[in-house]
């Protein structure tokens, strides 16, 4: 079950967000989801999950898909194997998603903070339907010596979600992006929603290296995987 949202923000910031060698799109737009997911480790185990996702549109040698800035989960079963096999911004946190009736809502809490929400009212049905999305990430692992700062080159990941959805819903609402230190997704604003739907159905998932990443590129987006708490004074 998941709640799908798309926006516009500011040209400028967008920019500032797609890390090389992705390329920025034509419109400035930011994709955000909500998940409750069922997964079915075995016929007699089934482990629920909270996923989000909050990143940009950006391209890489003509594929278009969404380069993931964070993306908050509720278990370390769905934070390890994703940081550590694709080298997805995954972190630990609160996400919350329910339905009555034709109202839906959901949150992502972390340290103290409800950084993302959402809520509205399922209209138009949109129907079944297939497809494939994209996303990046770049999987790279500080050093543990003072000397360098990765233990090897970083590299380019291209991941392919293969969603079959049951069925899906326009939604009638809002989403709101709440202050955060130490996510601060409240610095993209929303300029204008562009897409609002609830979503229902499964999704398979793989990725692919699509190359290696000079270093000084990576450096401007550790804080995405890793917090900077030096100037915040949280107690953690």
């Amino acid at each position: 079950r998941q709640i799908r949202a798309e926006y516009e923000t500011d040209e400028k910031i967008y920019r500032a967000l797609v890390a090389k060698p992705l390329e920025p799109i034509a419109r400035p737009t930011v994709c955000v989801t909500f998940t409750d997911i069922a997964m079915h480790v075995s016929p007699e185990r089934t482990i629920n999950i909270g996923a989000a996702i909050f990143g940009v549109k950006a391209a890489y040698d003509g594929v278009e898909g969404v380069s993931l800035i964070t993306m908050p989960m509720t278990t370390v079963q769905a934070v390890v194997p994703g940081r550590e096999t694709y080298g997805e911004a995954k972190k630990i946190a609160q996400i919350e998603l329910h339905k009555d009736g034709d109202r839906v809502r959901a949150s992502v809490s972390r340290m103290g903070f409800t950084y993302l929400s959402a809520e509205g009212t399922i209209g138009k049905a949109i129907g079944p339907r297939e497809f494939t999305q994209h996303g990046y990430c770049f999987k790279m692992f500080p050093s543990c010596e003072q000397q360098k700062h990765f233990d090897f080159e970083p590299l380019l990941i291209r991941l392919e979600w293969r969603q079959k959805h049951t069925g899906s819903w326009q939604l009638d609402g809002a989403l709101t992006l709440g202050e955060s230190p130490l996510d601060p997704v409240a610095d993209i604003p929303v300029r204008r929603l562009t897409r609002f739907e609830y979503e229902e159905g499964t999704t398979q998932s793989n990725g692919r290296v699509l190359r290696s990443v000079p270093e000084e590129w990576m450096l401007p987006i550790l804080h995405q995987r890793y917090d900077d708490v030096s100037g915040e004074g949280l107690e953690l």
